[in-house]
């Protein structure tokens, strides 16, 4: 008898029994509330996102929560908030002038039409903390780096003295925003360089396989430095972390941390930045 048969047969037995359906039976979980936004110390408009979370297994985006009232305060000035679309969007703006002042804590303010998880009061507090100044930023090709290469991004930057600091980092190419989502944000403390200067560390390795956003000669690339709150610094990273499972398919190691009271999840975050450019040669 061939000795092969009995493994084939084990292997289409096994792959036969994978096969079955099975219908999950899930409770509907009580709704939070969702904040995203947050506002920096540059003259502009910023946005807050609320909405609220949705069954696991909904299949639409999650609802969008209307007709708040938003408002934002440094404990001595109010500064109201105002819905894009009323009645429709969820999203609630700040005038257009609105700038945050290094030094300050802000709070953000949420009153809701109807109570959500029994309540209609929300609110969530970041410091905006002063950036120290970017002073140049370099792309290096390495075509030993993976099978067409990596573009690397360095730094240029002191890092302040006599604190413990956190950053944010985020890249533009061509003027279009290339960390686009929170899974490609660079965070990091100043652990490794603490009150020394930063010379040439690398931020982003862009790998040239994936023409859609690799970098070319002739682009125009722009980093944006941040200082940003421990707190948030570890939600960011928690996100990111979020994904990866150790063992395979096991869950998250916790869930995602983020400063909205009355059990809201989601963060709003207060930041300073310091700007740098350079020409991909």
């Amino acid at each position: 008898m061939n000795k092969r048969i009995p493994i084939i047969l084990a292997v289409a037995i096994l792959a036969a029994s994978c096969t079955e359906k099975i219908n999950l039976k899930l409770d509907s979980t009580y709704t939070r509330l969702i904040v995203d936004g947050h506002i920096k110390s540059d003259p502009g408009t910023y946005s807050i996102n609320l909405t609220k979370t949705s069954d696991y297994f909904a299949n639409v985006p999650s609802p969008r929560l209307v007709n708040a009232m938003v408002s934002l305060t440094d404990g001595t000035t109010t500064f109201p908030l105002t819905e894009t679309i009323p009645g429709i969007s969820g999203v609630y703006n700040t005038e257009p002038a609105f700038a945050g002042k290094i030094g300050k804590n802000y709070t953000l303010n949420i009153t809701l039409p109807e109570a959500l998880a029994g309540t209609t009061q929300y609110s969530a507090s970041s410091e905006l903390i002063g950036v120290t100044k970017l002073d140049s930023i370099q792309t290096v090709f390495r075509p030993d780096i993976g099978k067409e290469g990596h573009w690397l991004v360095k730094l240029f930057a002191q890092d302040p003295p006599g604190s413990k600091n956190y950053y944010m980092i985020n890249l533009y190419r061509n003027s279009k925003l290339w960390t686009d989502t929170i899974t490609k944000v660079s965070v990091s403390d100043n652990q490794f360089f603490a009150g020394n200067y930063i010379n040439g560390i690398d931020v982003f390795y862009i790998n040239n396989e994936h023409k859609w956003e690799t970098l070319y000669v002739g682009d125009t690339v722009m980093m944006e430095l941040s200082a940003i709150t421990k707190e948030y610094y570890d939600f960011v990273q928690q996100v990111q972390q979020a994904g990866i499972s150790i063992p395979i398919f096991s869950g998250p190691p916790a869930n995602v941390i983020g400063n909205v009271s009355n059990n809201g999840v989601g963060f709003f975050s207060a930041y300073s930045s310091s700007f740098a450019k350079t020409i991909v040669k």
